[in-house]
């Protein structure tokens, strides 16, 4: 590690937010663009660059810096991207798994009409319980796919506050729907 980047790691871990920004625009795009070499999508590249500058900054603390910076964000971005990518072909197999279930196993696997009403109804009443944008931010992610940054716009908020919305909104339902977990699987 050489002298800047000992010097950047201290200016940063002492909460110099103006660093950080210099630190973000140097690399932020050179990041995306070798995020984008191995997940093909630039959305994605940058969702993935982003989280981890979220990341770094919220654990700039116990940041302890061991090879140069240059190296270590390129080899985080790498890892992160990978990892994502082995996140997709777990859900990709899990999909043609179940695209690949007879006929026989779909209709048990099925929850009854009435347990699923119920379900539904127990949804909309926890989503009644949310505050307004917490429910809106809900909706938009995992009813019309959108991501954060997508709904961030769409709503005039950080990517911060929707990720603050989503953590509530799934800790609420985690607890309202514990006794439903046997007619989801």
């Amino acid at each position: 590690m050489n002298l800047n980047d000992f010097y950047i790691q201290r200016k940063i871990q002492g909460g110099d937010i103006k660093e950080f920004e210099r630190l973000f625009t140097k690399y932020y795009e050179p990041l995306c663009r070798y995020a984008y070499t191995f997940l093909k999508d630039m959305d994605t590249a940058e969702d993935i660059v982003q989280e981890f500058f979220y990341g770094f900054w919220k654990n700039r603390i116990s940041f302890n810096l061991k090879l140069s910076l240059n190296s270590y964000l390129y080899h985080s971005i790498r890892n992160n991207a990978l990892h994502y990518l082995q996140h997709i072909t777990i859900r990709q197999k899990y999909a043609e798994a179940l695209k690949n279930e007879t006929p026989e196993a779909k209709f048990i696997n099925q929850p009854d009409e009435i347990g699923y009403q119920e379900l539904n109804k127990v949804i909309n009443e926890t989503l009644k319980h949310l505050p307004e944008r917490c429910s809106r931010v809900f909706c938009l992610n995992r009813f019309e796919g959108k991501k954060y940054r997508e709904i961030a716009v769409i709503l005039s908020i950080s990517i911060k506050t929707v990720e603050a919305d989503m953590g509530k909104a799934l800790h609420l339902f985690r607890r309202t729907l514990k006794d439903y977990k046997t007619l989801a699987s």
